[in-house]
């Protein structure tokens, strides 16, 4: 009686050592260091990496170790102490090409790090990493909306066969009747498509005049809306980035809080997190002459002037086909070994895209990169921060067929291609955000956090293990055994789903050993009733993990409840702890019911008892 199959005491102690194997590298620890990476995100080759060996021969970097990964350039360091000091050396050294980040490298034995097993991912409080502060430009979100409601209104009167003037006066959006008589007609219709506007019938001269205005509640609504779709659309990019439970959230009225712990290129992060990129589909003008355009600054009526890659100057029209708004998907790909960006459009813009292609084949389309940046100018012997929005004709095709939703942009090379469909892909913003802050929080930051959370977790381990071992006796080294396999098969699912563990996540470690060990606490007190009414050691065995198992299930799922709710409404470190707590509660359950189990049965089990050290 009490006796496991063979079977599954192998698969026991298989899971075992998979479980050791993978937290394994968590024990040699790491390295403080320096990350060396291009700012362009081209990898340092071979050459470079000599090249900036050579010139850091001087500074206190020359003495540590260098390596090269994943295309950075790895500089390993004695202690924490220099981190900071030297970082400022190699910057001086290397100038603006390079971007120098704190990070720590892994100890890991190379036969060990050939089964790709990596060490648990630390969150900011633990590892550092980069800390933004974004503000949302709302001035450039309501002349956006203005805008909209103006090309709106102009396609509701054109559809109507109402004569119009549509332009965009400050605060105002101002609709020109050259016949006065199509104004309450006008009126009605503007009315009926948004009766929260504001409109006001103006008599003029020759015809009248609508006059628009946003009212106050809509404008609330327009910031409410630029600020959560801005906090979503970065959150996104946060996940294209592969950052590791990052913290985006709202601050005040128009600013929002992003935290990477541990990201491997902040360049790479502020480039993607602010950039404000979208695309617009233009037909080529098929009148006028570029560059007397450009001599002039007169374009033919219905074109625009732009500037390709190459500085020449291109005639487009001014309607748009379709704009980046009606993007669903795109990806970095290759057509005929060149970098390329598969984009796909939603129901309305492959309509459109459709119509056009029908109706212009053999014509040439362009594809126009817009983007917001702010620039540093003087006025008045003051640096200040202007708006500046750049557009740029990336390419420019012959139609050579019609399609319709699904097609390709070339014209750019790996990285471009890159940062463009990841932009694309993870949505476009709202309206414009600048960065106003930026902090580098160093990883020594969180030594003294993680040495406490360790204390706190042998302290909790040793102080359980104690009680056990005096109160239950034998059955108490047991449990002992089984919550240190809780713990190891705890830190090899969060070292495999590579979750960044945070201060809140340390204490879902030490909440998982207490829960582990009330779940064997339950099993020893049933069984110790077993024997107290009278049935032999095996059978009080055999009833007290039976009858034990409904209670410990019941209490854990309840518990994995609560974990859930935290982790699907919660944010950051919430999450962090919510995702270790529910990991514990299936390690827990393994331990204290299978692997209790199996070392009671091959210790007690199978052979005639009259006592148990219970």
């Amino acid at each position: 009686m009490n006796q496991n199959p063979r079977w599954k005491n192998v698969l026991v102690g298989l899971v075992m050592l998979v479980g050791i194997v993978i937290v394994l590298p968590n024990l040699y620890g790491e390295d403080e260091a320096l990350q060396i990476g291009r700012n362009d995100g081209t990898e340092i080759g071979a050459d470079q990496a000599r090249d900036i060996e050579s010139r850091l021969a001087g500074t206190a970097a020359g003495g540590g170790t260098m390596e090269t990964k994943e295309g950075r350039l790895i500089v390993r360091l004695a202690s924490s102490v220099d981190q900071i000091t030297v970082g400022d050396q190699v910057r001086a050294a290397l100038g603006d090409d390079y971007n120098v980040a704190l990070t720590y490298a892994p100890r890991t034995p190379a036969w060990l790090a050939w089964t790709g097993v990596q060490p648990i991912s630390l969150g900011l409080d633990l590892r550092g990493g980069v800390h933004f502060l974004f503000q949302v430009d709302m001035d450039k979100a309501l002349a956006q909306y203005r805008e909209r409601y103006a090309a709106d209104f102009s396609k509701l009167l054109r559809d109507e066969r109402i004569r119009r003037s549509v332009r965009i006066d400050g605060e105002r959006i101002v609709v020109e009747l050259p016949d006065a008589a199509d104004a309450e007609r006008a009126e009605d219709v503007l009315r009926e498509f948004d009766n929260r506007i504001d409109l006001a019938t103006e008599s003029r001269d020759e015809g009248a005049a609508i006059v628009a205005r946003i009212t106050e509640a809509q404008i609330v609504e327009r910031q409410n809306f630029a600020i959560e779709q801005n906090t979503v659309t970065l959150r996104n990019r946060v996940s294209e980035l592969g950052v590791s439970e990052p913290i985006v959230q709202r601050q005040g009225v128009d600013r929002i809080v992003v935290q990477l712990p541990g990201v491997k290129d902040p360049n790479q992060a502020e480039r993607v997190l602010g950039a404000t990129a979208t695309l617009e589909f233009r037909l080529v003008c098929d009148q006028g002459n570029p560059v007397e355009a450009e001599r002039t600054g007169r374009a033919p009526v219905g074109c625009e002037l732009y500037k390709d890659r190459g500085g020449q100057p291109l005639l487009l029209k001014r309607r748009l086909i379709v704009t980046g708004d009606q993007l669903v998907d795109a990806a970095q790909t290759f057509d005929q070994g060149q970098p390329a960006v598969s984009v796909r459009l939603d129901a309305k813009g492959g309509r459109e895209m459709l119509d056009v292609t029908k109706a212009n084949l053999n014509k040439p389309m362009a594809v126009v990169f817009v983007e917001q940046k702010r620039e540093k100018v003087v006025r008045d012997g003051k640096s200040v921060e202007v708006p500046r929005e750049k557009k740029e004709v990336i390419s420019t095709a012959v139609i050579r067929g019609v399609f319709s939703s699904q097609f390709q942009i070339t014209g750019l090379d790996v990285n471009e291609a890159r940062d463009l469909a990841l932009l694309l892909r993870a949505g476009a913003l709202a309206a414009p955000v600048y960065k106003i802050e930026e902090r580098t929080v160093g990883p020594s930051l969180g030594r003294d956090n993680i040495e406490k959370g360790q204390d706190a977790l042998v302290l909790g381990l040793v102080l359980v293990a104690i009680f056990m071992a005096i109160y239950y006796r034998g059955f108490g080294l047991v449990a002992n055994l089984a919550l240190l396999a809780n713990v190891i098969l705890l830190g090899a699912l969060v070292s495999l789903l590579q979750a960044s563990l945070s201060l809140p996540g340390i204490a879902g470690v030490v909440l998982t050993i207490g829960m582990a060990v009330d779940a064997n606490v339950l099993v020893n007190e049933r069984i110790r009733e077993e024997l107290r009414n009278g049935n032999s050691p095996q059978a009080a065995i055999h009833a007290g993990y039976d009858k034990a198992f409904a209670t410990i299930l019941d209490s854990n799922v309840t518990t994995l409840i609560a974990g859930l709710v935290l982790f699907a409404f919660g944010t950051g470190p919430i999450k962090g702890f919510a995702v270790v707590l529910c990991l514990g509660i299936f390690t827990s359950v393994f331990t204290a019911v299978v692997v209790s189990r199996s070392l009671v049965n091959a210790i007690w089990g199978g052979r005639r008892l009259e006592s148990l050290p219970v």
